[in-house]
């Protein structure tokens, strides 16, 4: 596949046409080379042989006006008029087919242009940095996608196939008319041209823009549309459906009206270029008529110019509509280049190496970080993760917990200081050996809309349906899987929404434990589940998390009390550290922190009981009327 990055410049054609060409005519693809080469001489073929059929025309006119001194030395036979009629409707077939053949030839060539362009994309798209996708909107950019895909197919074949063929006609005809009848009729056909391509050019700018008004508003529509329904249940809750509808239907009545628009300044182009071409096509016709008055031309050289005309007319309409498909397609894939000119932000080093985990000690040494210039939020951070044990992160929201594992995958660079691993820094090696050496269980696990096996075996793709059932075991789903009508193929929904917040945890739990890290980062892991699904998943994260340099974030202190050490974090800043038993002694930020949380727990653990006993009360009172 072509090295270069596609770009629409500053909206040239020929610039376009340029980048595109690797695609078009790739180097690692002789095959497509040998489409490319057969299509373009059959294009000059059919073209030869289509300015080749009014000739026959003009002999069959003459032939039947009796005017047989005008016709070429030929036998007999080849010049009745019925002859020559056949072979002008045979020649016209002859070319159908050739461009038929060319067409056949150069569709695998253009969607092989399509497919690599997308894949291109595709690929860009994962290569850019967690700063893009958090501020990205996913039916917006899914609709640029799907237009910039079909602006790329528009534009190769439109070039390729009709652009060209126009071109080569036009010089053809050109050639024709000035060998046989003198160059004013060439000078009369190119002006007309000069002024229907002229005409064209900037009737379709103008109509450009109403293009890019209609993209916006179908952009808008889309996003709505996705963001509405992947917020189906909030919708819901809140009985704003009639809302979401008439946001919807605004961004859609400003694409009807830029749809209608477009329709309507269609119409208006093609009448000014039908008053073009017919003007100039009366002014050609009369000065034929005029010679063959004189007797300088026969009636069948007014019928063959007649026949150029309306030849050359089918593809000057083309070059209208080829110009304005070619413009719209470069409207439509702007912002898709767009997309391929952002750079990522987190790049390997040219002499990146992979990763290589001998023990899996962690260390963050004096970190600085802000997602924004005036917001630090990491201010000389330092601590150590020795191998093969768990180090706990709390603290306050936003004091920068979540950024630690951010930071530890590299989704960004830190401004300074240094994060290590088997103290190799991580800017030092290549990110895909850093991921693949760190196992994650986020609080929001989302699934993909597939199976539950296909989720699990996320963690590793190779994985057997033996390995898939026994990390469900260990991570203690497996039962529940197993009762499922299908079983581990049975479909989790958009975003796993058929599961429950525990179910979908332990298929993250799997998921990592088939994946099998040296490190393991459990960020919040539980803090969104109630008390008795905690302690499940908690016990499972434990079975994890053995032998494993572990990472744990976590908003419920109750969960960490194991830990060999606990960080607290404030304000960017290390305020405490130390064991559970030692924070609590300190009676600071750790143990206040606490205080609290013992005391919602004991307050909900109260609430629970006096909830289980009044239900308990309702039972015996409705027994005892029974009875009675």
């Amino acid at each position: 596949m072509a090295d270069k990055t596609v770009s629409a410049e500053s909206g040239s054609t020929f610039d376009t046409l340029r980048n595109l060409w690797p695609y078009m005519y790739p180097a690692d693809r002789p095959d497509l080379r040998w489409r490319v080469t057969w299509a373009t001489l059959l294009l000059v073929v059919a073209k030869l042989v289509l300015v080749a059929g009014p000739y026959f025309f003009k002999w069959a006119t003459n032939a039947l006006a009796g005017q047989g001194a005008a016709l070429p030395p030929l036998p007999a036979f080849l010049l009745a008029p019925v002859a020559l009629v056949i072979a002008y409707n045979f020649l016209r077939l002859v070319q159908l087919g050739f461009n038929q053949l060319r067409d056949a030839l150069f569709a695998r060539v253009g969607q092989y242009a399509v497919r690599q362009l997308a894949f291109r994309t595709f690929v860009h798209m994962h290569e850019l940095s967690l700063r893009f996708h958090l501020e990205r909107r996913t039916g917006g950019l899914s609709r640029i996608i799907e237009r910039g895909t079909k602006g790329i197919e528009t534009i190769v074949r439109f070039i390729m196939l009709n652009t060209a063929p126009t071109i080569l006609e036009f010089a053809l005809t050109a050639g024709i008319f000035a060998f046989t009848y003198g160059w004013k009729y060439v000078a009369v056909v190119a002006v007309t041209v000069w002024v229907y391509v002229w005409f064209t050019v900037k009737a379709s700018d103008w109509r450009i823009t109403i293009r890019r008004d209609m993209n916006d508003s179908d952009t808008d529509a889309n996003t709505k549309a996705i963001d509405s329904l992947l917020n189906f249940e909030t919708v819901k809750y809140f009985g704003n459906e009639a809302m979401e509808a008439e946001r919807f239907d605004r961004s859609m009545a400003r694409y009807e009206i830029s749809a209608t628009r477009i329709w309507t300044s269609l119409g208006w182009l093609n009448f000014g270029q039908g008053i073009i071409f017919g003007l100039g096509t009366v002014v050609v016709m009369c000065m034929s008529a005029l010679e063959v008055q004189a007797g300088t031309q026969t009636v069948g050289d007014f019928v063959f110019i007649n026949a150029m005309l309306m030849q050359l007319s089918v593809p000057l309409n083309f070059i209208g509509f080829i110009y304005r498909e070619i413009r719209q397609g470069l409207t439509d894939i702007e912002q898709m280049f767009d997309l391929l000119d952002v750079r990522q932000e987190i790049v390997d080093k040219p002499d990146a190496k992979p990763l290589a985990v001998s023990a899996g000690k962690i260390e963050f040494r004096d970190v600085h970080f802000s997602y924004d210039p005036n917001r630090k939020i990491l201010k000389g951070v330092s601590f150590e993760v020795p191998a093969g044990k768990t180090v706990a992160i709390v603290g306050p929201s936003g004091a920068g917990k979540s950024t630690i594992s951010r930071l530890l995958f590299r989704f960004y660079d830190i401004q300074d200081g240094q994060v290590l691993i088997d103290d190799q820094d991580v800017r030092d090696v290549t990110q895909e050996s850093l991921r693949a050496s760190i196992g994650m269980v986020p609080q929001d696990t989302v699934l993909f809309n597939d199976t539950i096996a296909y989720n699990i075996r996320y963690g590793r793709i190779d994985a057997s349906e033996e390995d898939v059932r026994k990390a469900a075991e260990l991570a203690q789903i497996g039962p529940f899987i197993e009762r499922l009508p299908d079983g581990y193929r049975s479909m989790v929904g958009e975003r796993g929404l058929k599961l429950s917040g525990g179910e979908k945890q332990r298929v993250a739990i799997a998921r990592t434990i088939l994946k099998a890290p040296p490190i393991l980062i459990l960020d919040e892991a539980t803090s969104a589940l109630d008390s008795h699904t905690e302690q499940e998943i908690q016990a499972a994260l434990d079975l994890v998390s053995q032998g494993r340099t572990t990472i744990v974030i976590a908003h419920r202190l109750s969960t960490v009390i194991t830990a060999d050490e606990i960080i607290v974090l404030k304000d960017g800043q290390i305020a405490e550290r130390g064991t559970h038993a030692d924070l609590l002694r300190k009676h600071g930020l750790y143990a206040s922190m606490w205080d609290r949380q013992r005391e919602a727990t004991e307050a909900e653990e109260r609430l629970r009981i006096v909830r289980e006993t009044d239900e308990l009360g309702v039972v015996v009172r409705r027994r005892t009327t029974e009875v009675s």
